[in-house]
Parts: structure tokens; C-alpha cells; sequence
């Protein structure tokens, strides 16, 4: 793999009742991925083994920039016991999005690793009021993505309660049948499409390996989400007016380490349990083990409804997101 720094002379930083008729309105790539997104460099909302650095520390330690025409994302892999948590990168859109089409074709995920819980997710601020969208999302060695919403009170699907348990840390979500959908299994085929619908009466996700039959429609740039069959997971129905509970989303890639989900569940797993005592033990005492651990993303693509447009000026609010109880 071909690593380019984020700078050598200079950072640029800085199911629908109807058919919807979608326009590019924001194309993140390798030519312009880092002038859209922020680095999170805070202590982790989710309690993890982790320190998420800015976007000079990242550049400084080769885990953020482009790779093999798509854009990098990775963890430190060289230290053990590092003081703080395993270096890492979050990113976070700096447009905000409520409604839409976003679709995020990725060649890598972060491999199936003891102690990571890596995600690609939408968030609203004020958590959970104004909701969140797990699109990938695993721990430990888990083989296939869990999508979940996680909103404030009264919005339930056949799902479940979006709110549970009562503060939104669980959330409403299924996992994927698909064993392609995440780490290993994505990887070992070259990746693929993930796309998000979310309009005023539906949040619809799909999944598109690189080896099945991705729609033409999306390579030309001209998505139609009606053509497409039925979507990996629907979440719809009377019981949520999403427009009230879902607003003003950024876009988030991230990966961290134990924490509220991972490190919770780590003893249990037959596999991570009886690598080490402690989640944390174990992320601290095997830099190796997260060599393979890093996003490989080509592009992610917003798009808008005719009738609607998304967009607002971003808040340099950090965006929060949820505990797993």
C-alpha cells in the first residue's frame, strides 16, 4: 500500500411512498476528503482504551491519509501499554445532513480484532434527541455489521424502542444476515457499497458487495434506491416521526478500543476471553494484533431529494454518541 501524508508541503484541512429524484450534493474523496471532515481528539464518549488524535498527530504517526487512491484511517499497531488508550482517528463530517441519500463505497474495514469496535455512523447533536444511525458497526471478532438507531423517547420500530433503555445507549437495531457486511468477510472481497436512505418516512440501508451486482445507476451518479430490491434493513412504520427525532446528522468514521460495548463483552467472547484478563490488558500488550485495523475508504457520496435540501452549517460542537448499557 502506497501511503501519502495529509501534508508534505501543506494540510488542507480544515422506504419512501415515492420515488425520490437525487443530485450529488457532496462528493468526499481523495482529492478533497480531509477538507471536509474534523478530527475528534477528546476523551472518548464510550469509555474506550483509546486516544483520538488531531489531525497533525495523526499525520505525524502515518494514521491518517490517502492510500491506494482512497482515503486512510488507522490505529497505532507499533506500541505496547501506550499511556492514555492505542492511538486512533475519528473523523466527523463538517456539513450537517437531515434527510438524504449517502452512499459510502469503502475497500476496507478494520479487520476482526480482540478488544476494537470500529463503526460508520450519522449523529445528531443534543444526543440522543436528535438521533443516531449505525450503518457498520462490530466488536471483537463479530462477522456481521448491527444496524441500530438510537433516538429520545417515542420512536419505536418493529425494531424495537429507539430509546431503550430508556436513555437510548441500546438503541432499536438487527444485525445483518450477511457475513460480508463487516471485517473479514468485507475484506476478503475487495469491500463494497453501504448506502443510507433516509427520508421523512423511512431510514432504509443496503449493502452491495464488490463481488455481487452493485446497481448501475450508482457508478453513473444517477442513484434511484426504488430500483434497487429490498434494502438490508427498513426502518419505518407509525410508531416515530422521524423528521422530530432525526435532524442535522454528521458523518462519522472511528475506531476504538474495549470501552462500553467491547470491553463489556470481551470476557465472554471464546476467542477474546481467553487471550487475556482484561480488554484493556490485551489492547495495551498486542500492538500487532491491530496491524490490519484501518478504514480504506474510495469515496462517500451525499445526495439530496429535489424537493429537499439537507444541509446546514456545521456547529464546532463535538458530536457525543452512545453508551451501550
Amino acid at each position: 500500500m502506497t501511503f501519502t501524508k495529509l501534508f508534505g508541503g501543506a494540510l488542507a484541512l480544515g422506504a419512501a411512498a415515492q420515488a425520490a429524484t437525487y443530485t450529488i450534493q457532496d462528493t468526499y474523496d481523495s482529492t478533497n476528503f480531509f477538507d471536509g471532515f474534523d478530527f475528534f481528539n477528546l476523551p472518548d464518549p464510550t469509555n474506550g482504551f483509546v486516544k483520538y488524535l488531531s489531525a497533525t498527530e495523526a499525520n505525524a504517526q502515518s494514521l491518517a491519509g490517502y492510500a491506494n487512491n482512497g482515503v486512510y484511517l488507522g490505529v497505532d499497531a507499533n506500541t505496547t501499554n501506550p499511556v492514555g488508550g492505542r492511538a486512533s482517528v475519528r473523523v466527523s463530517s463538517k456539513k450537517t445532513y437531515t434527510e438524504g441519500l449517502i452512499i459510502a463505497d469503502i475497500a476496507h474495514q478494520p479487520a476482526a480484532a480482540c478488544g476494537s469496535w470500529p463503526a460508520f455512523w450519522t449523529v445528531g447533536p443534543n444526543w440522543p434527541y436528535n438521533g443516531e444511525i449505525d450503518v457498520i458497526e462490530g466488536v471483537n471478532m463479530a462477522t456481521n455489521t448491527t444496524y441500530t438507531l438510537h433516538t429520545g423517547p417515542s420512536c419505536s420500530f418493529s425494531q424495537g424502542d429507539c430509546n431503550a433503555p430508556g436513555t437510548g445507549n441500546i438503541g432499536c437495531g438487527t444485525a445483518s444476515q450477511n457475513d460480508q457486511t463487516l471485517a473479514d468477510g468485507f475484506n476478503e472481497i475487495g469491500g463494497g457499497i453501504f448506502a443510507l436512505e433516509w427520508t421523512s418516512t423511512a431510514i432504509n440501508i443496503y449493502f452491495f458487495p464488490r463481488t455481487g451486482s452493485v446497481p448501475q445507476d450508482i457508478a453513473a451518479g444517477s442513484p434511484d434506491p426504488s430500483s434497487w430490491g429490498a434494502p438490508s434493513t427498513s426502518f419505518s412504520g407509525s410508531g416515530c416521526d422521524i423528521p422530530s427525532h432525526f435532524q442535522n446528522h454528521q458523518i462519522v468514521f472511528d475506531t476504538t478500543f474495549c470501552g462500553d460495548w467491547a470491553g463489556k463483552v470481551f470476557s465472554s467472547d471464546p476467542v477474546c476471553g481467553a487471550k487475556a484478563a482484561t480488554c484493556q490488558d490485551y489492547v495495551a500488550g498486542n500492538p500487532s494484533a491491530f496491524k490490519d485495523t484501518y478504514w480504506l475508504i474510495n469515496s462517500v457520496k451525499v445526495y439530496s431529494d429535489a424537493a429537499t435540501n439537507g444541509t446546514v452549517a456545521r456547529r464546532h460542537i463535538p458530536s457525543q454518541r452512545r453508551f451501550i448499557a
